[in-house]
């Protein structure tokens, strides 16, 4: 869960114009004791991020580091991404997404052919994936699948479910961005979505598929619950935003 989870190891390729690669790898310690699962997974425990800096000790240097830089990664869009900025806000920074491309490899390779990370390096680089789920080992992967999906994919056609043509998997952030983009989604965790006609609205409980406006407007409590219960930072960040357009609205009357 975004709002409860934490970085315990960042792991980043920057690609520049010039195709120069610039690494960053980190272990993080999470101020909270690692899960025995996620232990498992990542072969990461408590002991090995004990002496590790917290977040907040490297928050600047990351930020640093991406500076500017489109952002992608396997299933990024719905974790890693929101984990990353989720991170952010709980140290005061607002690390904002406009303007960047968000390039999710998962989304593109479920959309071709609809497997995991090792299957997709396996399937794409013809190797098996050692070390998996470490963060520097899944970031090298990721690179190399997205590489090899340019190659393949250059002239390969594509059809949505509308039945529209187009050759979507190119050397282009924008059409790499747009293709991976799976919802309509106004926050990063899914609880606020954008309707069809562009309307922030609820997208749980009681209230799912309702203007956010119009349930604050008739049940005020409602944002006060939001901002109060355990919905991720940038999921508040949102609805705070709707919530100040609302009073200045209310006060031009």
């Amino acid at each position: 869960m975004i709002g409860k989870d934490h970085i315990i190891q960042i792991g980043m390729i920057k690609i520049l114009p010039d195709k120069e690669e610039q690494t960053y790898n980190k272990l993080i310690n999470p101020g909270v004791s690692i899960p025995k699962d996620i232990t498992q997974l990542t072969g990461i425990s408590d002991s090995d991020v004990a002496s590790a800096p917290f977040f907040k000790e490297v928050a600047e240097e990351i930020k640093e580091f991406i500076g500017d830089s489109d952002l992608g990664g396997y299933n990024s869009n719905k974790f890693d991404i929101p984990l990353l900025v989720e991170e952010f806000l709980r140290c005061g920074i607002d690390f904002s997404l406009s303007g960047r491309n968000l390039v999710d490899v998962q989304n593109i390779f479920h959309k071709m052919e609809s497997r995991t990370l090792e299957a997709a390096y396996r399937f794409y680089c013809h190797k098996e994936l050692e070390n998996a789920h470490s963060a520097d080992a899944d970031i090298r992967a990721t690179v190399d699948v997205l590489k090899a999906q340019l190659d393949m994919y250059k002239d390969r056609d594509y059809k949505d479910a509308f039945g529209h043509i187009s050759k979507p998997v190119r050397n282009d952030m924008q059409a790499l961005g747009l293709f991976s983009k799976t919802n309509n989604w106004a926050d990063l965790a899914g609880h606020i979505y954008y309707n069809d006609n562009l309307v922030p609205c609820i997208n749980f409980g009681k209230h799912k598929g309702k203007p956010v406006s119009e349930v604050f407007e008739k049940e005020p409590s409602y944002y006060d619950w939001m901002m109060k219960s355990d919905f991720p930072l940038s999921t508040k960040q949102i609805i705070r935003q709707i919530y100040d357009i609302m009073r200045l609205k209310s006060k031009k009357f």
